[in-house]
């Protein structure tokens, strides 16, 4: 029977003490999207692959979870990005907000609402 050091070792040899861990699988052309780190200025980030102690729950059509779902697998099959739906709709709402400050009344987000 494995001990609990056995179980909760590192498995990658690059970032702890156990030598004899085989690497990981190949890499392969798909990765995760690297968070890019905190800069002072510009537009605030997407917070990315962390923790989020925030929850919101968005209804969508089932086409609108179809277009999200192939934007995904379109991300990962053509670019090698592997990403979640939080993650994508989270970018998504970055580039949306970071437009609607930079272009205020001229955004494409103000020009969709008032289309309604």
């Amino acid at each position: 029977m494995p001990t609990a050091d056995d179980l909760f070792r590192p498995t990658d040899p690059a970032t702890g003490p156990a030598s004899d861990v085989a690497p990981s699988r190949s890499t392969s052309r798909v990765r995760a999207v690297p968070d890019a780190p905190e800069e002072p200025s510009g537009p605030p980030r997407p917070s990315g692959r962390v923790r989020h102690d925030e929850k919101m729950t968005v209804y969508v059509t089932s086409a609108e979870l179809l277009h999200l779902e192939q934007a995904r697998l379109r991300l990962r099959a053509e670019h090698g990005l592997a990403v979640d739906r939080g993650r994508l709709v989270r970018e998504a709402l970055a580039l949306v907000l970071a437009e609607l400050e930079e272009s205020g009344e001229d955004s494409a987000l103000v020009r969709r609402l008032t289309e309604e």
